[in-house]
């Protein structure tokens, strides 16, 4: 990496959604390491991971602000509905379009006393962004995932589609993309209200309201998305970001060196996605076979909520970046972070969703022939097949390494810091929106 340019001041406006924090804190980190000075706008139970990383944390006050990660101050709550469009409408009611308001002012306060060079924001915080065009502060936009939002050549997210192979499926996909955007705009109307506060003119539909960043960079690996083969200009992958957050607590085996029993490693949601049944009918399929299993809990669950059979080992949290390395599989909720992870280490999965955009990760998983994805109501005999087939079928291993040795180049190569640098150095409004 070339000399940094300058240094600068960066303002990051993230908030506390499990995954979508690391990454953040992760750019964050390069950045401070590069000589930039950065501040870090989010909930309240984040400051000790943003002041871990260098940078200087600021707490939201008027928009939602979690004082800690426990079920009970979740926000959305989207494990209380039924269907994945009722968890979609529960994200942007509470925390993309909802709050939009609050989000503005507290952003509009916090730039009004120090203005950044640049303003590196979630894509999800419609509010952020509006804050921003009102007083005419440059910012960029980073995500923690696949696009939310259509893009060209790319399945629409929800039901984990891959591409399509018909005409048939190329209309499905049309009917899923334009069903999203009615229901993204569903917030539009909050999102005009604060527009409106700010004296900015209405938009006809949210995602209009992506327009004035900079940038969008996609904090994924194009190697694991379903990526076409031009983007515009102002779209950029740089690959995923993946510090372990400063809350993971030190791992130390409770196994013998000796054990050779191979370690699963089964890594569940850190937000409470009422998956405490199925990880005890993990466990339990688990117990017939001779492996040895690290759970980790990430506070959505608690301990006494388990009993782990005797092969079975809980824990609060762990480094993934040491645990994994070790593992032979991974098992988990397909949460972006904890699949790409994984890939880096060339480890095939289990991916059980449970919403969000997790079908759409686990879809990219088996494309690729490197794991399967089970349904979170599948029986312990069927997991314990499916865990079987993974720990004795080789092509699982061979397919994670192909696509983990990709994805870990991505990472390794990000630049993500060389993107964010440059914008602070071209004049306003410098990509061409229009060009591929």
């Amino acid at each position: 990496m070339s000399d940094p340019c300058e240094p600068r001041s960066f303002l990051f406006a993230t908030w506390e959604g499990g995954g979508s924090v690391a990454p953040a804190l992760t750019v964050a980190r390069k950045l401070i390491e590069r000589g930039h000075r950065v501040r870090v706008m989010s909930d309240s139970c984040n400051r000790l991971e943003a002041e871990a990383v260098g940078a200087t944390f600021i707490p939201w006050t008027r928009a939602p602000s979690r004082i800690d990660r426990s079920r009970d101050t979740d926000v959305f709550r989207d494990w209380e509905v039924d269907t994945p469009q009722e968890q979609i409408l529960r994200v942007i009611d509470c925390i993309m379009a909802g709050p939009s308001l609050a989000y503005a002012q507290d952003i509009v306060e916090e730039l009004t006393r120090e203005p950044p060079h640049l303003v590196v924001s979630s894509e999800m915080l419609f509010g952020v962004m509006i804050g921003c065009e009102a007083i005419g502060q440059r910012f960029a936009l980073l995500t923690c995932n696949v696009s939310l939002f259509p893009m060209q050549g790319v399945p629409p997210l929800g039901p984990g589609l891959v591409p399509p192979s018909s005409a048939e499926e190329l209309e499905l996909h049309k009917t899923i993309e334009v069903a999203n955007l009615e229901m993204f705009n569903m917030g539009l109307p909050a999102v005009n209200e604060a527009r409106a506060y700010f004296g900015l003119p209405l938009l006809g539909s949210v995602t209009d309201q992506l327009l004035p960043a900079e940038r969008l960079l996609l904090g994924t690996s194009r190697a694991f998305d379903f990526a076409p083969a031009d983007l515009p200009r102002h779209i950029q992958y740089v690959g995923p970001q993946l510090d372990d957050p400063a809350w993971a607590e030190t791992w130390n085996s409770p196994w013998s060196p000796d054990d050779s029993r191979p370690l699963v490693l089964v890594s569940f949601s850190t937000t409470y996605q009422a998956h405490a049944e199925v990880l005890q009918t993990l466990m339990d399929s688990l117990a017939m076979l001779p492996v040895r299993v690290l759970v980790t809990l990430g506070g959505a669950i608690t301990f006494d909520e388990l009993v782990p059979p005797a092969n079975c080992h809980l824990v609060h949290s762990a480094p993934h970046n040491q645990v994994m390395e070790q593992a032979a599989i991974v098992i988990t909720h397909g949460g972006h972070g904890t699949v790409t992870r994984a890939l880096c280490y060339q480890k095939p999965l289990i991916v059980v969703p449970h919403g969000r955009d997790q079908n759409d990760n686990a879809a990219r998983v088996v494309a690729r022939g490197a794991g399967l994805k089970m349904d979170a109501s599948s029986s312990a005999a069927a997991f314990t097949q499916a865990i079987n087939e993974l720990l004795t079928n080789p092509a699982y291993s061979v397919a994670a390494c192909l696509l983990g040795e990709k994805v870990a180049q991505e990472v390794k190569r990000s630049p993500v810091v060389s993107e964010i640098e440059a914008l602070t150095l071209c004049p306003p409004g410098w990509t061409n929106r229009t060009a591929a």
